[in-house]
């Protein structure tokens, strides 16, 4: 009797346990019935777990990111809409499945109106423009979406960052622009991960999140801004993304599955490489941005910073005109650049200053002239290095690259009784003295004779303007020709400028910056310059109308240098 108790009880507790699972499941599909008549004739009444569940079956993402998706929108099911992590979940959700996961299709690009869409909004520039026909002629020959990753160097006020706007109207693509200055978080590029509330995807992911494609043209600024910390090295955390035999993988700590950035065509922006860690720099082409010449400011000044300041300022074009004169004042008088940056604050400040006259008179035609300009600012113009009026022995006029683009420097040397110490002053740096002691060497060294006072006199060795820093491996062949004429009484042209750095051997090395510091030349009247013939190459860079002003010499050596500069007697 026992026995048949629990055999009766186990049968009806297994009974009711069947009957309860199908009255679950039976409950279940009726709902489920219900819900979908409920959502055809209400759609916007839809729940999240089946808006998720048909934006994952839509999105054409990949497996691993489809079965983490799923897992997600498993949990949301599960914890309800009152759980704490439900929001996270849902964000997480959201973000994945709004994601562009199909490749786009390869399209044919116009090469002609590709180049009219550059021309039209960018003057100059031939070097960048000619490098982007180049990749719209591979994607076409190729048939398919190709990436690249291009790095543009140069001064502000280039460029840089605006003809990548320009690039993504040829190519047909979607911009975006990620700031990276002073992101010092390695989770700013790769994401937090989902451990905690506030967690979000990293600069990238939301880039491309926000561009709604999968293949934009991303603008990366201020990449030599990045900086380390203890929360590790945004600058190692980019390689990954711009390295284009990792980056069709690349796993956000916030998706925490792999999304393809290969289509991407990134570009990056610096205003100079020294801060940028070499294997960084290694995965990226990089294209310098030169200077612009006066001409070139000049047709920037009339073609597209005038039209755009006078319609910020509500000025109708019959309303103004500007004098070719007056920009050619403002360039020369006003400004003290590579870029136009700062000539366009002098223009926006000249239209705010004369859009009182246009309000009070609506129907008069205003002519900006040169006198226009100087009544109007406020600035005083600001003052160029010219060459020396009076020519001296021991003075040589350099020539230097600064951020902001080239300039002329003196270099000034002075004997005085003494016990033959040797006195640099001017804020230079270790590399400018190490150049210093160098030209010391040489000049004793070819001019044994001459050399023979230093035992009885100091010498003191200056570079003007003491307030300014300056450094760098291009003052070594003015060091010495100064030297040297100050040894032997003999003075040179000041009319002559050089920039070389020199070995101990006595040989003239190359140089960066030439371009830079070949308008800086022209601009302050320079007639003759000395370089290393090791930068004859460089000269393809050197706008033409400074080549024609500019009488251009190359040397291999001190020696002979100093010959052609009537230093010493020649062969």
């Amino acid at each position: 009797m026992e026995v048949g108790r629990i055999t009766n009880e186990a049968n009806s507790s297994q009974q009711q346990e069947y009957q309860q699972r199908y009255k679950e499941a039976a409950i279940k599909r009726q709902m489920e019935h219900l819900q979908k008549e409920l959502d055809e004739m209400h759609p916007e009444n839809v729940t999240d777990v089946q808006k998720f569940a048909q934006r994952i079956a839509d999105s054409g993402m990949n497996e691993t990111a489809r079965k983490e998706a799923e897992k997600v929108l498993n949990s949301l099911r599960q914890e309800g809409k009152e759980s704490v992590e439900s929001g996270m979940l849902y964000d997480y959700l959201d973000f994945v499945t709004t994601l562009n996961w199909k490749k786009a299709d390869a399209e044919r690009i116009d090469l002609k109106e590709a180049r009219r869409i550059l021309d039209e909004d960018h003057y100059g520039l031939k070097k960048v423009k000619d490098r982007i026909i180049q990749q719209i002629a591979v994607m076409n020959l190729k048939g398919q979406q190709s990436g690249s990753i291009l790095l543009f160097v140069g001064a502000p006020g280039t460029g840089k960052t605006s003809i990548g706007r320009s690039i993504a109207r040829a190519l047909g693509r979607e911009y975006v622009r990620v700031s990276l200055g002073g992101v010092h978080d390695e989770s700013d590029i790769r994401g937090h991960r989902r451990t905690y509330i506030g967690s979000m995807p990293g600069r990238i992911m939301d880039g491309i999140h926000k561009s709604g494609a999968s293949n934009p043209v991303m603008v990366l600024d201020e990449v030599d801004k990045l900086s380390a910390s203890y929360n590790g090295s945004p600058a190692s955390a980019l390689l990954e993304v711009l390295d284009p035999e990792q980056n069709n993988t690349f796993t956000d700590h916030y998706m925490n599955v792999p999304y393809d950035l290969s289509d991407v065509l990134f570009i990056c922006t610096a205003n100079t490489l020294d801060t940028i860690p070499q294997p960084l720099l290694d995965r990226m082409e990089v294209i310098q941005f030169q200077g612009y010449t006066p001409l070139e400011k000049l047709q920037i000044a009339k073609h597209h910073l005038v039209p755009k300041s006078m319609e910020a300022m509500g000025i109708a074009p019959e309303q103004m005109s500007f004098e070719d004169e007056a920009l050619e004042m403002l360039i020369a008088d006003y400004t003290r650049e590579a870029g136009v940056r700062g000539l366009r604050k002098r223009i926006d400040s000249l239209c705010r200053s004369l859009a009182v006259r246009v309000a009070t008179e609506p129907e008069a035609k205003i002519r900006v002239t040169k006198e226009t300009v100087q009544e109007e600012l406020e600035d005083r113009p600001i003052r160029h290095d010219t060459i020396l009026p009076q020519p001296k022995a021991g003075v040589v006029t350099g020539l230097a690259w600064t951020p902001v683009g080239g300039d002329i420097l003196y270099i000034e040397t002075m004997l005085m009784p003494g016990k033959g110490e040797l006195i640099i002053t001017g804020q230079l740096g270790d590399v400018m003295k190490e150049s210093a002691r160098i030209a010391l060497s040489l000049v004793k060294s070819l001019l044994p004779e001459e050399a023979g006072q230093l035992e009885d006199h100091d010498l003191h060795i200056h570079v003007p303007e003491g307030a300014v820093p300056k450094d760098g491996p291009s003052a070594g062949v003015t060091l010495t020709t100064a030297l040297a004429s100050l040894l032997t009484g003999k003075v040179v042209d000041p009319h002559i400028a050089m920039t070389g750095e020199v070995a101990l051997r006595g040989a003239v090395t190359a140089i960066g910056g030439l371009p830079e510091k070949l308008m800086a030349a022209q601009r302050a009247g320079i007639t003759k310059v000395f370089i290393p013939k090791d930068n004859e190459f460089d000269l393809k860079d050197v706008a033409q109308e400074v080549k024609d002003k500019i009488a251009i010499s190359f040397v291999s050596t001190v020696e002979e240098l100093l010959r052609e500069t009537g230093i010493l007697p020649p062969l």
